[in-house]
């Protein structure tokens, strides 16, 4: 059976939908969704992830949020260097707690922010060499802020879900009827 490795891009996006729905992520959100991306319970602690820790990963993930919704890849590309230069270290394989060998670019004393913000950049610079572009984004349909990433086959995504792809081609089809 072979393990499924870390989700850093995931769960970038996975955190940046609940800030945009909780924006002061509260403990009894960020806990789990740390839990669902691989976090041991020890260091899920009141002790080990304290408010101010929460506060600062809640902003942290704001920050890089802007480039989850930047549209052009050079622009993103800059933005990525940028946040890598300030947050990251040399990189290093790691293996811990059970989990396979992944990467890791935090310094070794960083705080839950720096850890978030390397590890989250690292993810969508590997994802934007390998597609040549950025693949994540906003959806396009009005109503729906969600992000979403698009690394599967087949022309570039622009929607978060098939349900809303479905109601936009819905709707325009109604409109071309109408008209």
């Amino acid at each position: 059976m072979r393990t499924r490795g870390f989700q850093a891009a995931q769960r970038l996006i996975d955190f940046a939908n609940a800030v945009r729905t909780h924006p002061d992520l509260p403990r009894e959100v960020a806990v789990p969704l740390l839990a669902s991306h691989g976090e041991s319970p020890q260091d899920l602690t009141e002790t080990a992830l304290s408010d101010a820790d929460l506060r600062e990963l809640r902003d942290a993930v704001s920050k890089i949020t802007g480039i989850l919704t930047e549209t052009d890849t050079d622009r993103a590309a800059a933005a990525l260097n940028a946040t890598l230069a300030d947050h990251a270290a040399a990189p290093r394989l790691s293996r811990h707690d059970g989990h396979p060998w992944h990467l890791h670019v935090d310094r070794h004393d960083a705080g839950w922010a720096d850890w978030f913000l390397a590890s989250s950049a690292l993810a969508l610079a590997q994802i934007l060499t390998e597609h040549g572009r950025a693949t994540w984004g906003e959806c396009a349909a009005p109503g729906c802020h969600r992000l979403y990433l698009g690394t599967g086959p087949g022309s570039p995504r622009r929607y978060c879900s098939t349900t809303c792809a479905s109601r936009v081609r819905v709707a325009e089809h109604r409109r071309r009827r109408q008209g």
